[in-house]
């Protein structure tokens, strides 16, 4: 059975872009008579507000879209994301990192001309380097610490891996573009990576819809299954949906969020047409 989801943050109201990643995710679910889920990505405390969450359920609900209760709020499952890293750390590819922004952007100009991925330049993996004793030793002394996933360990155990893409087709896993990313930071305890990954799994998902600006996430999410030994969905990565100028619309792009479009007299029929997804 066919199981989709569409899985906000929210930190902002959604605009025209989550109309159409929404309504794609409940169509490919409906056309082949599986279930459409709603997840609710909440675990940046700083950023979240529950207002924005319920006008989540408004917005949706008013686009004329359903969606299989309960909803899954992923602050409510922490315990979920401890275990699958317990997991990642008995097989040895977690160390912690104790370098600050400051000192990594150090590193990097130090470095010159840094390896860059998708999000910018990459770790330089200054804390990869400390001895066993040495991150013992900075852990009991209470110095403040994110977890990283050893990319280069956790490829070298996953193996050769792809992903199926119904737009892209048969891609090549190859996490190096993405570096030594963080899957748990002490004032939040999972990362988007690891958080997506188990949920998905453990919701059952087969197919993950979302824009092609996460593509490269998937890299590191199809290694992250390979390692906890989650089941691997099928994968469509949609394109954008840009403004008049170009730009990708963004939650600061007030005039075409759904209340304002709402707001502003546009019907439902009318917002999904321009999101383009019509009736």
């Amino acid at each position: 059975m066919t199981v989709t989801r569409f899985a906000p943050s929210p930190t902002g109201r959604l605009h025209v872009g989550h109309a159409y990643s929404a309504l794609f995710a409940a169509r490919a679910a409906a056309d082949a008579g599986g279930r459409f889920l709603l997840r609710i990505e909440d675990i940046d405390a700083g950023r979240c507000r529950p207002e924005f969450e319920d006008a989540i359920y408004e917005d949706l609900a008013w686009l004329g879209l359903a969606w299989e209760q309960p909803v899954r709020r992923q602050s409510e499952h922490m315990q979920d994301y401890s275990a699958a890293l317990d997991k990642l750390d008995d097989i040895g590819v977690l160390y912690p990192c104790f370098c600050t922004r400051k000192d990594i952007e150090r590193e990097v100009e130090a470095a010159g001309r840094a390896p860059h991925g998708p999000d910018g330049a990459l770790y330089p993996g200054t804390c990869r380097a400390l001895s066993a004793r040495e991150r013992e030793d900075l852990v009991a002394a209470g110095e403040p610490h994110a977890l990283r996933l050893d990319m280069a360990a956790a490829a070298a155990l996953a193996g050769r891996l792809t992903f199926a893409d119904r737009e892209y087709g048969t891609i090549a896993v190859d996490g190096s573009g993405c570096g030594d990313v963080v899957l748990a930071r002490k004032d939040t305890p999972t990362s988007y990576h690891l958080a997506v990954t188990v949920d998905d799994a453990i919701q059952g998902v087969t197919l993950v819809t979302r824009g092609a600006d996460l593509l490269h996430a998937t890299h590191i999410h199809r290694i992250l299954q390979a390692l906890l030994r989650l089941p691997v969905p099928e994968y469509m990565h949609h394109g954008l949906l840009t403004g008049a100028d170009g730009k990708r619309f963004a939650k600061r792009d007030r005039s075409l969020t759904i209340e304002a479009l709402r707001e502003a007299g546009k019907s439902p029929t009318e917002v999904r047409a321009m999101a383009g997804m019509p009736d």
